[in-house]
């Protein structure tokens, strides 16, 4: 968008010539001049995660999101319906992304504002909205595009794991800015009840008493093979999983030697299907390999949905950690049913259900055999 400094300079001035037909030719004050000159009375000022003190209308009731992450929080924060454009990925329905795959008939409708890491100011301007919400992903300047637009910025976080500060934060931060503060206690205290049953259940098995764990197929910059895995994996960090990357001295996700796996020869192995049709391609030239791996022969490989879609969803990435712990310990989790654990888990944060969504296209926690 070229053009954007001749657009908001057009706006600006008409703004002008509206203000000085008023009467009394009141001028703006700032929360108006930030608000893309929308006439609305000085509201109230937040503080961002930037630590950016910024001035936005008392009641918000439009909004665009920019960067990986806001969008997603903010339908986590039931303000889906606040948003009145969205970047050209959400154009495109998809289950690796299930706050997009639940309000996708809202979002494809809605005017284009941005892609991932370029925003669109003509189009944001045109869109109308009291705020813009900016995750802290790549290279987040809240400043300039605020200076651009003429309309508040707030920046949240955003996270890429689970429960971590970061998540907290951005609740916090969207229930400020959308007047939802009871949704932002009610979600911090039902994802503080997810973090202390799954602490309860597993903070004191023994190290001695827990089977060896290797996840592979972990999506990352992109679909990875067998050999794409993480260290600090987030469903496993939950719930104390000894997972063997965590042994390599790396951090976060990367691609591991095969053969340090078949030297391993983890008692349980999961696989994100993301990486399923990579794994079957690479079972087919090469099922010897595979079938070094116990884990392999005795049926002990199992499936975790990815979470990992530009960046964490942090509601499948909470069943996967249920469903890991269902496999990998029984007899603490019992009682609990990971088709029901993972409809409540998803309806908490989404307000929907899509499980047999899930479970019709393929996507199942189950037992997966691989080449199938």
């Amino acid at each position: 968008m070229k053009h954007w400094k001749h657009y908001a300079a057009l706006v600006l001035a008409a703004g002008m010539i509206l203000t000085l037909a008023a009467c009394g030719g009141h001028t703006p004050n700032s929360a108006e001049a930030d608000s893309g000159g929308a006439g609305q009375a000085a509201g109230r000022t937040i503080t961002d995660s930037a630590g950016r003190t910024v001035e936005i209308p008392e009641t918000v009731e439009r909004v665009v999101c920019v960067n990986v992450g806001a969008l997603r929080y903010t339908c986590y924060m039931g303000a889906q319906d606040l948003v009145v454009g969205v970047e050209d990925y959400e154009q495109e329905p998809t289950m690796s992304r299930l706050y997009n795959y639940v309000n996708f008939h809202r979002f494809s409708s809605l005017p284009v504002i941005g892609t991932n890491g370029e925003h669109y100011p003509e189009a944001i301007i045109a869109a109308g909205p009291d705020v813009i919400v900016m995750s802290s992903f790549g290279d987040a300047d809240a400043d300039a595009l605020q200076d651009k637009t003429g309309i508040p910025v707030v920046m949240v976080p955003g996270s890429d794991t689970t429960l971590d500060q970061k998540a907290y934060d951005t609740i916090r931060i969207l229930g400020e800015v959308y007047g939802k503060e009871d949704r932002a206690e009610e979600l911090t205290a039902y994802l503080d009840g997810v973090k202390a049953d799954l602490e309860t259940r597993t903070a004191a098995i023994p190290d001695a008493d827990k089977p060896t764990v290797y996840v592979g197929g972990v999506s990352f910059k992109g679909h990875h093979g067998f050999e794409g895995t993480e260290a600090g994996y987030g469903p496993f960090a939950l719930i104390h999983a000894n997972n063997l990357a965590d042994a390599t001295g790396q951090s976060g996700a990367f691609d591991i030697d095969t053969e340090q796996v078949l030297a391993w020869d983890p008692d349980v192995i999961f696989l994100d299907f993301n990486g399923m049709a990579l794994i079957n391609e690479d079972y087919a030239k090469d099922p010897d390999y595979y079938q070094g791996l116990t884990a392999v022969r005795e049926g002990r490989v199992y499936s975790q949905i990815s979470f990992r879609s530009s960046a964490s969803n942090l509601e499948t990435a909470l069943a996967d950690a249920y469903y890991a712990a269902t496999v990998l310990y029984p007899q603490q989790f019992a009682d609990v049913s990971i088709e029901e654990k993972a409809g409540e888990i998803f309806t908490a944060l989404l307000g929907a259900n899509p499980y047999e969504d899930l479970k019709e296209a393929g996507y199942a926690f189950r037992p997966i055999q691989l080449g199938e």
